[in-house]
């Protein structure tokens, strides 16, 4: 047998179940993106990779993105995120750009990751961001966008959850641990880690990073205080504008989110389903700096980014995934004989000028096979175009649903489908 060639690791083929689940998304996600009045926008697939390894951290940087030399030697990324363009792209017509930016957008990524569940080579991700207010109302406007979105496809609050921390907060936390700001960053990535390492390899993995026993005992003691909110004025209004919103009990407080770049610099969040049987749904937070860091002036700026990985496999989880259908198309002209073929082609074309999708049989073939293929395909209504048909200016309307049909006029057929489509 031959060996068939298979796809390049950590991607996937998207047959037209798998496109009719990714569009279903981005239609979902445009319907939400724009009832809050965002703007769709997207950036090049190609970046430079200096563009990362200004703020996007060394993990993402060295070894997380698909890095090759373009034919100049010049050192170029598949891109790994989007911000990072978008902060780009911003700088570029700062001066004639109209703010409050918000802007959205859904596109494929790539990241050089072992491949698991929940985790691909190749996805598509929602990157969504508010550009300009420096305020916690901005960034709480941001995470309802996510809410309203689990919400729109029938997400609950017990099903999945919107965990919430501020990096400013930790700042003045660690600070007062006697921790000095130069290591802020490092001791960032390992609150970051510490569901992902062992207790005792989080704990030397502390000390490596310089911190005393003191210091951890007090980190843990930070990350285990669920109250901590309370102290922070950005956080309790965070959670009040969440509240004016109607969807603030999505929300809770979470010590232990901090999440992984380096850009981030005040309220951060990320999306869990409350089984804990996936990683991360969606995370994001404020990065104020980042547009100055790429040379533009400095803005401030929230937004989140959700891959379609792990969404939608919660979706299939919870039965939330629409059926499938096979064809779009409404109705098939079946094809009597080859003397009729062309006949049948023509019909069909006037069928799709009065606005309805149309499959046309490609060939002559038996009724009952032709028939049996639109039922397979999902295509409920079947017009017969035999000689009797012809000679009488008709066409049969065969409903495959209810076993029904009826003889009409040429004239009276996009009519009498629409009728009984409706």
């Amino acid at each position: 047998m031959k060996t068939t060639i298979t796809p390049v690791k950590g991607t996937r083929d998207f047959y037209p179940e798998d496109i009719a689940i990714r569009v279903w998304l981005y239609n979902l996600i445009r319907k939400v993106a724009e009832s809050f009045g965002y703007q769709e926008y997207d950036g090049p697939f190609l970046e430079k990779l200096e563009l990362y390894a200004a703020k996007s951290g060394e993990e993402l940087v060295k070894e997380q993105a698909f890095v090759f030399p373009d034919r100049g030697g010049e050192m170029i990324a598949l891109r790994p995120e989007l911000t990072p363009s978008l902060a780009r792209m911003v700088a570029q017509r700062q001066d004639s750009l109209i703010f409050p930016l918000r802007w959205w957008s859904f596109g494929p990524f790539w990241r050089y990751e072992r491949p698991q569940k929940g985790r691909s080579r190749e996805f598509f991700q929602w990157n969504i961001d508010l550009i300009g207010p420096n305020l916690p109302e901005a960034d709480a406007e941001i995470a309802a966008i996510a809410i309203e979105f689990f919400k729109v496809v029938g997400l609950s609050e017990q099903q999945i959850s919107l965990h919430v921390n501020s990096r400013k907060l930790m700042d003045e936390r660690l600070r007062m641990l006697g921790v000095p700001t130069e290591k802020h960053s490092a001791v960032f990535h390992l609150i970051d880690r510490r569901e992902k390492m062992k207790a005792g390899d989080w704990d030397a993995y502390g000390q490596e990073i310089g911190l005393s026993m003191a210091q951890m005992d007090g980190l843990k003691n930070l990350l285990a205080d669920e109250k901590l909110w309370e102290q922070s004025d950005e956080l309790r209004r965070f959670f009040r504008a969440l509240e004016a919103l109607g969807v603030r009990e999505y929300a809770r407080y979470d010590p232990q989110i901090i999440r992984g770049l380096d850009y981030y610099t005040g309220i951060v969040y990320e999306a869990r389903d409350e089984a804990g049987e996936f990683r991360a749904v969606l995370g994001g937070g404020r990065y104020d700096n980042l547009v100055a860091d790429v040379g533009g002036e400095p803005v401030a700026a929230t937004g989140f980014a959700m891959g379609d990985v792990v969404i939608t496999l919660m979706l299939r989880q919870y039965g939330l995934i629409p059926a499938f259908t096979a064809s779009p198309a409404q109705v098939m002209v079946t094809v009597f004989d080859e003397e009729l073929h062309h006949q049948a082609i023509s019909f069909s074309a006037y069928l799709r000028s009065a606005g309805l999708n149309v499959n046309c049989f490609p060939e002559p073939a038996r009724l009952p096979k032709q028939l049996r293929y639109a039922d397979r395909m999902g295509i409920r209504l079947a017009v017969i175009l035999g000689p009797d048909e012809i000679s009488s200016g008709c066409v049969t309307i065969k409903d495959l649903q209810r076993g029904e049909q009826v003889t009409v006029s040429r004239s009276e057929a996009a009519e009498k489908i629409r009728t009984m489509l409706s």
